[in-house]
């Protein structure tokens, strides 16, 4: 991939996720936020474009092996993975993480009361993310799939109730924006999820669980943003340009 500052952030980490790490390193949102350029980024956040370019170029020049290139992948096989595998994941995860969250408050809060404010920022988010992935999984990737069927049969599709797929997918985008910015409080307001040395095993696993929680939040929001959503919205344009 040649290295020009006109790509985004998230062509980048699209092509290849290991240059999440050097974004995450300097602070850039590569998920929520991936649609900015190199040079507006790094005029933003006044760093040195060079240093950046030469960081990206070492994990780029490197064999990758190990890392699963979701840009190659089917659309609807993607689909399914964002939702077998994402979606499936803050389900499971939440409840516990609620639980958790509610008993350091009762325990530890008098001692650390930005417990309280974290508390409340993860409730928040599990109220809207619940929502959001029902919004995906029945209206949007249902369209998507008839799409890929239509595809596949070389048939035509029904105009959605939406009207066009771009308008549920800015609704998506929306979303992810709050949760980019709520999680960077909650971040902020941890320490980068540090526990303070007086504390028990709950508190330190529940830390633990809020890091791991925003890492796949950061890759299932880069996933739809920045690979899935541009797939579907071109794959739309297909049809209204063959119809």
């Amino acid at each position: 991939m040649e290295l020009v500052k006109t790509i985004t952030i998230g062509d980048y980490v699209a092509q290849d996720f290991r240059t999440a790490a050097i974004f995450s390193k300097h602070g850039i949102d590569f998920c929520c936020k991936g649609q900015r350029t190199l040079e507006e980024v790094c005029n933003k956040k006044d760093i040195n474009e060079t240093k950046l370019i030469a960081e990206l170029n070492e994990v780029l020049a490197t064999k990758n092996d190990s890392e699963i290139d979701f840009n190659s992948w089917p659309l609807d096989i993607l689909t399914d993975y964002i939702e077998k595998t994402h979606h499936h994941f803050v389900e499971e995860k939440t409840p516990i993480l609620l639980q958790y969250l509610d008993k350091l408050c009762n325990v530890h809060g008098s001692n650390h009361p930005e417990l309280f404010e974290i508390n409340e920022l993860f409730k928040d988010c599990a109220a809207e993310l619940v929502p959001h992935m029902k919004k995906e999984e029945l209206i949007l990737f249902p369209f998507i799939k008839e799409m890929i069927n239509a595809t596949k049969s070389h048939g035509t599709i029904d105009e959605p109730i939406f009207g066009t797929i771009k308008n549920p997918i800015t609704a998506m985008m929306h979303d992810h924006d709050h949760e980019g910015e709520r999680f960077r409080k909650i971040s902020a307001l941890t320490n980068n999820y540090t526990p303070p040395d007086d504390t028990c095993n709950t508190y330190r696993v529940t830390y633990a669980m809020l890091e791991k929680f925003e890492q796949d939040l950061h890759k299932h929001i880069h996933l739809e943003s920045n690979i899935h959503f541009p797939k579907a919205k071109a794959l739309e344009k297909f049809f209204s340009t063959e119809e």
